[in-house]
């Protein structure tokens, strides 16, 4: 049960399938959760309970369910620091031929991105042990602008003024993600105003 103690605090989110990798039976973990050492975050997912949870703990669980999901709009701007949005979902953009993920908890937006649209712009951060793929502030502002009639124009006009005015992403790289999204002609006046 040390090992398992060990595992928990260096990892931050475990699952039971990574405790069968290191031959490590899983009825430690309801054990040790018996014990109230260890906290059920979700079905299969479990956190050290002295573990503090952050603003972050809710893309480390997606990370960890579904290592394929990329944080993606309102999320990406909230971890961005870009605007004032707070989804009360985990926006995540997936393959459109991957299955949708059922996730207890927390919620999530799946949106469905092929090609270079999935793969550009993806950055990986370590949040709470966790490998955490979110795309780059200058992808999401013109993923923003691609999906303006989801998320609402207005959302994407702020993200754009505030990524540019606290410098979180160059106007180079705003000009290939928008190429990227195929949005070019739709931010062209509002870059060109801002300019």
């Amino acid at each position: 049960m040390g090992r398992l103690v060990k595992t928990l605090r260096r990892a931050g989110l475990i699952r039971v399938r990574d405790l069968q990798g290191q031959g490590i039976h899983p009825e430690y973990l309801r054990r040790l959760c018996q014990k109230g050492l260890v906290v059920r975050v979700g079905r299969g997912l479990y956190r050290s309970a002295h573990a503090q949870p952050t603003a972050q703990t809710g893309l480390a669980q997606v990370a960890k369910r579904v290592p394929q999901a990329v944080v993606c709009l309102l999320s990406a701007l909230q971890f961005h620091e870009i605007g004032t949005q707070s989804p009360p979902q985990v926006w995540v953009a997936l393959d459109r031929r991957l299955a949708r993920p059922r996730l207890d908890y927390p919620p999530l937006r799946v949106l469905r991105f092929s090609g270079p649209a999935l793969t550009a712009g993806v950055e990986t951060h370590m949040i709470e042990g966790v490998p955490v793929k979110v795309y780059t502030p200058a992808k999401t502002v013109a993923d923003c602008f691609k999906y303006r009639n989801k998320i609402g124009l207005d959302v994407a006009l702020e993200a754009l003024r505030d990524a540019l005015r606290r410098r979180k992403c160059k106007m180079d790289a705003l000009w290939r993600c928008a190429k990227v999204c195929r949005v070019t002609n739709v931010m062209r006046p509002y870059l060109e105003a801002l300019a």
